[in-house]
């Protein structure tokens, strides 16, 4: 059994490291190349940025389907990935209470 095979690591693991993506582009990258003229923090962060985004809503789609998931509980696993630390509070408030996998 390897770290990666539980279904609620992958959601947590993902989650936070899209969080944490997001954070540095809206923060750090995008001021940098808007204030400071260096445009390779966006053209660097940004496609990181946006596979950990896809591999987030994959991971969400497939935990609503194993874990048989409400519409509104997915819309709002959706939707904290779009809001500056909304992964963080997802995972504070509902990831980590997930048993490892699901039956």
């Amino acid at each position: 059994m390897t770290f990666f095979s539980s279904l609620k690591t992958r959601l947590r693991v993902i989650g936070l490291a899209e969080g944490v993506s997001y954070l540095l582009l809206l923060f750090i990258a995008v001021p940098l190349k808007r204030l400071g003229g260096y445009p390779e923090a966006v053209e660097v962060l940004g496609p990181i940025h946006g596979l950990l985004f896809i591999l987030y809503v994959l991971i969400v789609i497939q935990a609503k389907i194993e874990y048989g998931w409400s519409l509104g509980k997915l819309a709002m696993a959706l939707v904290a990935s779009i809001l500056p630390g909304g992964t963080f509070y997802a995972d504070h408030t509902f990831f980590r209470h997930l048993p490892a996998n699901p039956d």
